[in-house]
């Protein structure tokens, strides 16, 4: 007999999280099926920004607000704008008072785990595929050839979602910007010069479809993005499994920017890591399919120059944890009102995140652009990219 579920949410992310917290708070059971095999296997990525109107918010729908302002990086949002030559444009450093307060993505995540009963995550429970049964219910299968039955299958399961195609036959399109990151470790002391460059907080270096930005992790280090709008072949054409050799076909992308901002990619500690930027269409939806729902970049991958990927998949498992406690045994009126708010909302910050895209590397002036877009005051600070 294959093991039923009444909640199945596959992805241990911030999203899924977020939602099997709220069902808790809820008093509603739910289990996480996460592809990875154990907690603290990989490195969760840097710093993300956390929203007062979303991620905040799904923090304190999960009772978890007091837990996040324990974990706020001081200075975090600390900004300083650079041109290729290394001449500031802007500097702005962090009063206090801003309202996407910085914390460590790998820190919030444990917050979330802690605050799930023991054996509600499932490592090395990697999908493979599922199907529909019938009357909302879906039988899903993982990799190992282990099944089980669901009648409620979310997926919170990232880009390359196997829960998608049960919605939609979309898939994820490259964006037309790369990335390759880098870490600089105990920064002020090994790397002062770095260090220096980059301030208290966040750093952009911008002009001509090239980039470089940077935040202060909690830990002293620097998180270093080389940004380029370039082919998505390119960088399958570079041997990162050698590092001198890497850095040096990245940095030929940035001949003639000062030395003070490719340094962050020639001194870095560790193995530069390739990372081409994809998204689904800003105005992804679905027609309502009985018992099966998403959430995160399963539902609306964008670029990060909005810095709402987190943000919006901790309000979307928020706000589908709300919905299924509001409306009890009625799962698909929950999925209903659910669906209707997530297509607005994400096509718009969708939308937004495209936009900002082109503002930082188009072909334009992207110093002056988001130099102006900022006089505005914090409210307008949408273009920011998140870690």
């Amino acid at each position: 007999m294959k093991e039923h579920q009444p909640v199945a949410i596959i992805g241990a992310g911030l999203g899924g999280l977020t939602l099997a917290r709220v069902l808790h708070t809820h008093g509603i059971p739910a289990v996480v099926h996460e592809a990875e095999g154990a907690r603290g296997i990989r490195a969760q990525g840097g710093m993300l920004d956390i929203h007062e109107e979303s991620g905040q918010a799904a923090l304190r729908a999960a009772g978890l607000l007091d837990g996040f302002r324990a974990l706020v990086h001081p200075g975090g949002e600390a900004v300083r704008v650079l041109d290729r030559h290394g001449r500031v444009h802007w500097e702005e450093a962090d009063d206090g008072t801003g309202g996407r307060p910085e914390v460590d993505r790998g820190r919030l995540r444990d917050l979330l785990l802690d605050s799930l009963p023991e054996g509600t995550v499932r490592w090395g429970h990697k999908v493979a595929g599922a199907r529909p049964l019938g009357d909302g219910r879906h039988e899903v299968t993982l990799a190992d050839g282990s099944a089980f039955t669901t009648g409620l299958l979310v997926g919170a399961d990232g880009a390359w979602s196997r829960v998608r195609p049960l919605l939609s036959p979309a898939l994820p399109a490259y964006a037309g910007v790369s990335f390759v990151e880098a870490d600089l470790y105990d920064a002020d002391v090994r790397h002062p010069a770095s260090a220096a460059v980059v301030g208290g907080g966040m750093l952009f270096a911008l002009g001509g479809g090239r980039g470089f930005l940077a935040h202060r992790e909690t830990d002293g280090s620097l998180h270093v993005y080389a940004a380029a709008r370039i082919a998505e072949d390119w960088l399958d054409s570079v041997d990162f499994s050698d590092a001198g050799a890497a850095a040096a076909a990245v940095l030929r992308r940035f001949d003639g920017w000062d030395e003070s901002l490719t340094t962050l990619v020639a001194d870095a500690d560790g193995p530069l890591v390739p990372r081409k930027l994809h998204a689904l269409p800003a105005d992804h939806r679905w027609e309502r399919v009985p018992g099966v729902t998403l959430l995160g970049d399963a539902a609306h991958l964008m670029s990060p120059f909005a810095g709402e990927g987190a943000n919006l998949a901790m309000l979307d498992g928020a706000e589908l944890g709300g919905a299924l406690a509001a409306h009890g045994d009625d799962t698909e009126k929950a999925l209903a009102a659910y669906e209707q708010d997530l297509f607005p909302r994400s096509g718009a910050k969708a939308a937004e995140s495209a936009a900002s895209l082109e503002l930082l590397l188009g072909s334009g002036d992207p110093v002056g652009q988001l130099i102006a877009l900022w006089s505005g005051g914090p409210g307008e600070r949408a273009g920011t990219p998140s870690g």
